[in-house]
């Protein structure tokens, strides 16, 4: 891997979420067996959604409301769940002003904020309420909280995540997934990355009852699982596993987000959420151009990811 600097690190991590949600929206809830016959090797339009190429889902717009947050209020749990609100009634951050995608649990929590739940207790909690809506669209939380203290940067993760979803299964979820990050942003490789934060994770948890859930995660020998044991559905666990497996097991920007959108089912989170580390991993430059242009908004984009980079650089 060449060197790459923290703000490059954070633009990749940003725009390759965006890029792989967009490469998995036109073949979403097609199976695995389907993308081996047509694998997506790049840009698609229409299909499961009739979007135009480059269309973002919920993933890349609540995602995009996460960075908005940050950048005017800070870490302001209302002020975020209230975005989330204004993309589900009005298309805020939509990629072209259409909500077209969105959970079942992510709409049960924004539908309590329209009625006056705190945004920081609106995410359902029972043990059915872990799919991977709030791993998704994490990475801005992640990106705003790497320079304080651990038990600042866990606690403000697993409130995030709380907005949409409440059960500590998906809170740790988005907890393991920053630390993978934060190891990553220190020039480390997904090797590495990945056995540190196994460790701290543990460490953190080690009495927690949901630690049994993770065992698959924090397998020594999580990279060379076959791909028969990755799962790419909606429940957290199976996208955690399944980006950083496809993280673990390429070594290039393009063939990470491919390798996820191509295990089927549930491709724009999956592709969303590998993208988003390979981005970090391999940074902006690594993109592919035509990918990246694909996407819509581009001024808007580029004015609102200078302006969370500055954010950070004023807060460092």
């Amino acid at each position: 891997m060449t060197f790459q600097t923290p703000h490059q690190r954070i633009l990749g991590g940003l725009y390759g979420s965006l890029v792989g949600d967009a490469l998995g929206v036109p073949v979403e809830f097609a199976s695995r067996e389907k993308r081996k016959l047509d694998p997506v090797i790049g840009m698609r339009s229409h299909g499961a959604h009739g979007q135009p190429a480059g269309t973002w889902s919920d993933d890349g717009s609540l995602l995009l409301c996460s960075v908005e947050s940050q950048v005017e209020k800070g870490f302001d749990l209302q002020d975020m769940g209230e975005r989330f609100l204004q993309w589900f009634e009005l298309g805020h951050w939509a990629a072209h002003g259409l909500v077209f995608d969105i959970g079942n649990a992510t709409r049960q929590a924004l539908l309590r904020i329209r009625h006056g739940i705190p945004a920081s207790e609106a995410g359902g909690r029972d043990r059915y309420d872990n799919g991977n809506g709030s791993l998704m669209r994490i990475l801005p939380v992640v990106f705003a909280n790497l320079h304080q203290e651990e038990s600042t940067f866990i606690t403000r993760i697993a409130q995030a995540s709380a907005v949409t979803h409440g059960h500590a299964r998906s809170q740790m979820a988005c907890i393991f997934h920053g630390l993978v990050v934060r190891e990553l942003m220190q020039q480390t490789t997904p090797y590495e990355a990945l056995y540190k934060a196994q460790q701290i994770f543990q460490r953190l948890y080690s009495d927690n009852e949901e630690l049994g859930t993770f065992r698959d995660v924090l397998r020594e020998d999580l990279v060379s699982q076959p791909e028969i044991h990755i799962h790419s559905g909606g429940y957290v666990m199976e996208t955690l596993k399944a980006s950083l497996w496809c993280l673990l097991t390429t070594d290039s920007f393009s063939d990470c987000v491919l390798k996820a959108v191509n295990l089927g089912d549930d491709t724009d989170t999956t592709g969303s959420v590998a993208g988003g580390l390979a981005g970090v991993v391999y940074g902006f430059d690594a993109i592919p151009a035509e990918w990246r242009l694909a996407l819509p908004r581009h001024q808007d984009l580029r004015e609102l990811f200078a302006r969370f980079v500055e954010t950070l650089v004023q807060t460092s």
